[in-house]
C-alpha cells in the first residue's frame, strides 16, 4: 500500500517540480545566450593583439577598439532596462585607451549584464522600458541584445581573419 501512495504521490507531485524548474524558459534562454555571446566577444576582444585595435578594414568602418568600447556602451545602456536596475556609473574611456581597459570594461559590461539579467522573469517581458532614446518592450530590447551581439561578433570574426588570426569560435575544440 506504502509503494502504491508513494508512486501516486510522485506521478502527482513530480510534473509540478518540473513546471517551477522550468517558469521562465525565456528568460532562462536570453540568459544563457547572453552568457554564451558574452563569454565569444570578450575571447574575441583577447585574440586581437593590442597593436591592432586601432584596425579598421576600410576608413568608413569603425575601429576594433572602437566595436569594443561600443559593445560595452551599449550593455550599459540595455541590460539595466531589461531587468529594471539602474546603470553602473564607470569611469570614461575613449576606444584609444589600451587594449587591457577596453577588454576591461567590456567583461564589466558583461559581467553587469549577467547580474541584472538575473532578476529577469517572463511575467514581464512584454513591459515597457526605455533605452537608447526609444521606447521597447522588454521582449524587444531583449531581440535587440541578441541580433547586436551577434553582429558585433560576426564583425570581430572578419576582422581577426583579416589579421589572419581565428576567432574564438573557429579553433578547434570550440
Amino acid at each position: 500500500m506504502r509503494t502504491i501512495t508513494a508512486a501516486l504521490l510522485a506521478a502527482a507531485v513530480l510534473p509540478t517540480l518540473a513546471a517551477a524548474q522550468h517558469a521562465a524558459p525565456i528568460a532562462d534562454a536570453f540568459r544563457r545566450h547572453a552568457t554564451r555571446m558574452g563569454r565569444n566577444l570578450i575571447a574575441a576582444a583577447e585574440a586581437m593583439p593590442a597593436d591592432k585595435y586601432g584596425y579598421k578594414p576600410t576608413p568608413a568602418q569603425m575601429t576594433f577598439g572602437e566595436v569594443v568600447l561600443h559593445v560595452a556602451q551599449d550593455n550599459d545602456e540595455a541590460c539595466p532596462p531589461i531587468a529594471d536596475m539602474k546603470a553602473p556609473a564607470r569611469a570614461k574611456l575613449a576606444a584609444t585607451d589600451d587594449k587591457a581597459r577596453l577588454v576591461a570594461r567590456m567583461r564589466e559590461s558583461f559581467a553587469f549584464c549577467d547580474q541584472a539579467l538575473a532578476h529577469l522573469d517572463d511575467s514581464n517581458i512584454g513591459g515597457s522600458v526605455s533605452a537608447f532614446g526609444e521606447k521597447w518592450t522588454r521582449a524587444a530590447l531583449m531581440f535587440e541584445r541578441a541580433d547586436d551581439w551577434a553582429d558585433h561578433y560576426s564583425q570581430f570574426a572578419i576582422y581577426l581573419r583579416l589579421n589572419g588570426l581565428l576567432p574564438p569560435t573557429a579553433r578547434q575544440g570550440s
